[in-house]
């Protein structure tokens, strides 16, 4: 007679129904870059324009930060200010050439937020 073994969950899992879930299809959009030769010129516009919308809210947010803590001058504030909806006029003109919304643009980091 054979003996068999109980199988023993992996290191540092949980036995099996005890919380673990088949993820078969993520809940979310999954941003990636589609190699279809029709199609690179909008992927790269698409990676090169989510990049400098990134770049320009950081920019914001520090902006905000610089007016709360009174370190900017009231020029500098309305050149900031000024600099940054151009940037984002820019970005948005170019995604519509090419049909990309600002949601398209929207980078999902997980537990620090939607940016």
């Amino acid at each position: 007679m054979k003996k068999t073994r109980k199988k023993k969950p992996a290191r540092g899992l949980k036995a099996k129904g005890a919380g673990l879930k088949k993820r078969t299809s993520p809940k979310k959009p999954v941003f990636r870059w589609n190699p279809d030769p029709d199609d690179v010129q909008r992927s790269v516009v698409k990676l090169v324009l989510t990049l400098v919308e990134l770049i320009r809210k950081l920019m914001e947010r520090q902006a905000i930060r610089r007016m709360d803590d009174k370190t900017m001058t009231e020029g500098e504030t309305e050149a900031v200010g000024i600099a940054l909806m151009e940037i984002e006029r820019t970005v948005r003109e170019i995604g519509r050439q090419f049909d990309l919304t600002p949601e398209d643009l929207n980078l999902d980091l997980g537990s620090i937020k939607l940016l």
